[in-house]
């Protein structure tokens, strides 16, 4: 992973349901980093509704690039496929979508179910949250306390992540910047302070910039 730039996945676990001719479908999404995090959370959420006719999943795993599905006793290519298509569709991985389905008496037709378990499906990874986990540069900036105000107004609009402050004799600041945006951030803090702030590199890891709150 360490040579790639972009990582789509999902970032918590949600659920979410409607109700079409009076069957209700209620999606389930859920991160998994191996196929039997996927198997666990199926698992759960089979137990939870033991009692529907049908408990539809599918599921992608980067690792060894697997891909799974089940239609879960409906028509075959109906609901298993569909779920699946929204995970690639959607461009994210390492995900397990379970769509649970309580029948109502009304059949949906194989076009009907084919959109009712993809909706479900699509609703569920809106509740999760997609989110793009991007490779970020960790640093330490070690500056006095005169320049410290200073260099945190200067960080507005930079993709960067404060993993926390230390205040000694000097400040350090332990940052997590965009690796696109590294070397020009190094730059603007060298030129913003007269050389006097230190910058140094402690590693690399993927991670996300959470959304602005209002």
């Amino acid at each position: 992973m360490a040579t790639e730039e972009l990582y789509i996945t999902l970032e918590k676990e949600a659920s979410a349901s409607f109700v079409e001719k009076k069957s209700e479908f209620i999606g389930y999404a859920c991160p998994c980093k191996t196929e039997a995090e996927a198997l666990d959370f199926i698992a759960k959420i089979r137990k939870k509704h033991a009692d529907a006719k049908h408990n539809v999943y599918a599921y992608q795993i980067k690792e060894n690039n697997i891909a799974r599905f089940t239609d879960d006793g409906e028509p075959q290519g109906t609901a298993g496929m569909p779920v699946l298509d929204i995970i690639r569709k959607t461009g994210f991985t390492d995900a397990c979508i379970v769509v649970t389905r309580y029948f109502g008496g009304i059949l949906l037709g194989t076009g009907g179910l084919v959109r009712a378990y993809s909706h479900a499906a699509k609703l569920a990874a809106e509740a999760a949250h997609v989110i793009t986990y991007e490779r970020f540069i960790t640093c330490e900036v070690i500056c006095d306390y005169t320049d410290y105000d200073k260099l945190r107004a200067s960080y507005q609009g930079v993709g960067l992540l404060v993993d926390g402050v230390d205040f000694a004799a000097d400040v350090t600041q332990r940052l997590a910047v965009r690796a696109p945006e590294y070397d020009g951030f190094c730059a603007s803090l060298t030129e913003l302070t007269g050389g006097a702030v230190l910058i140094e590199q402690t590693g690399e890891r993927f991670d996300f910039l959470p959304e602005p709150t209002e």
